[in-house]
C-alpha cells in the first residue's frame, strides 16, 4: 500500500536505498526535511538514502503532501472525512497517516480538516513472538487476566496486542476474541494477522463497539488500543461487568506517569486490571521493562 500512496521517486529511494522493513515512521513537513524513524533513531532521507546532512535531505512540497493524502483516501477525500476530523487517515493494511493542517469548526464541532501541511506516516509491523516473554504471565487458570499495556507512542504497544492475539491462536487457546480496531491499525489485513479465533469491529468508538460486540459476538476477550477518554473507561467497566476479559493499551512513559493520568482513578482503585505490562524505547521499540500485578508490584 505504501507504494500506492507515496510519490514514485520517494518510494524508489525507500525501497532500494533504505531497509523498508526497519522504518517505523516517515515524517513529511512542508518545505522541511523528510525524517525517518528507524529503531528509535531519527535520520533524514536524501536522494541516496538516509543522511545526517541537512543539505542533502529531501524537502516535500505542500502539493506532495496533499497528493499523498488524496491517494491514501483512494481519490475521495469526502469518503474519509470522519477520520480527517480526528486528524488521521488509515489505509488498507493498517498504515496510519497522522495529519497536520487546519481544523474547521462549526457550531462547536469539528467539520473537517483543510490546508494540509504535514504527515506522520506510521508503518505497522508484524513482530512475531514479541509478546512471548510475558505471555504466560498474562494467563490465569480461568482465562486471561485483565491486562493493560503501558507504552509511550511508537514503543510497540499495537504490535504487542496484535502478536498476543496471534499467539493465542497459534497455541490453540480457542477463546472468542473481539478485536475492537477503532483506528484500523490492529488488523493488517494479511492472513493470520489476528489469528483464527478473532472477530473484528473497526472504526467504532469503544462505547458502541463494546456494547454491540458483546451482544452480537459473545467474546471471551476484547482487545483494544489506546484508552484515554472517560467513555473508554465506562466501556471497560461495561465489558468486565458483562464477564468479558480485557487486553488494552494506554499512552504513558512510566508507571508513575500512568498513575497520574486523568480518568483512570476508578480502574486503579478497584484493581480492575490484574496485570500491567510496561514497554519502552530503551533498547528499541517493544522493550519490555516489566510486568506488574494489580498492586503495582513487579512480578517480572
Amino acid at each position: 500500500m505504501l507504494k500506492k500512496i507515496l510519490p514514485s521517486n520517494i518510494y524508489e529511494i525507500l525501497e532500494h536505498k533504505v531497509n523498508l522493513g526497519s522504518i517505523n515512521e516517515i515524517r513529511l513537513r512542508e518545505d522541511k526535511p523528510i525524517v525517518l524513524l528507524i529503531g528509535g533513531q531519527r535520520i533524514f532521507l536524501g536522494n541516496n538514502g538516509v543522511t545526517s546532512n541537512l543539505k542533502e535531505a529531501i524537502r516535500p512540497s505542500k502539493i506532495m503532501i496533499e497528493d499523498i493524502i488524496f491517494r491514501a483516501s483512494e481519490c475521495s477525500i469526502y469518503s474519509v472525512n470522519e477520520q480527517l476530523k480526528k486528524g488521521y487517515l488509515v489505509t488498507k493494511g493498517g498504515i496510519r497517516l497522522g495529519i497536520g493542517g487546519d481544523l474547521v469548526e462549526e457550531g462547536g464541532k469539528v467539520k473537517t480538516m483543510t490546508n494540509f501541511s504535514s504527515l506522520n506516516i506510521r508503518l505497522p509491523h508484524e513482530v512475531r513472538n514479541c509478546s512471548l516473554p510475558v505471555f504466560n504471565n498474562l494467563l490465569s487458570e480461568k482465562g486471561i487476566f485483565n491486562t493493560l499495556i503501558i507504552s509511550p507512542p511508537g514503543a510497540g504497544k499495537t504490535t504487542f496486542l496484535r502478536d498476543f492475539v496471534c499467539q493465542l491462536s497459534e497455541r490453540n487457546y480457542a477463546y472468542n476474541v473481539l478485536v475492537l480496531d477503532e483506528r484500523g491499525e490492529l488488523d493488517l489485513g494479511s492472513s493470520g494477522s489476528i489469528g483464527n479465533f478473532a472477530d473484528k469491529i473497526s472504526f467504532a468508538r469503544k462505547s458502541i463497539g463494546f456494547e454491540n460486540g458483546i451482544r452480537a459476538l459473545s467474546p471471551n476477550l476484547i482487545v483494544t488500543d489506546e484508552l484515554g477518554q472517560k467513555e473508554d473507561i465506562d466501556a471497560i467497566n461495561f465489558a468486565i461487568n458483562s464477564g468479558v476479559s480485557i487486553l488494552a493499551s494506554v499512552h504513558s512513559d512510566s508507571m508513575d506517569s500512568f498513575l497520574r493520568k486523568p480518568n483512570f482513578d476508578s480502574l486503579i482503585k478497584d484493581r480492575v486490571f490484574k496485570r500491567y505490562v510496561l514497554l519502552s524505547m530503551r533498547n528499541g521499540p517493544g522493550t519490555i521493562e516489566g510486568v506488574y500485578n494489580e498492586n503495582f508490584s513487579r512480578i517480572m
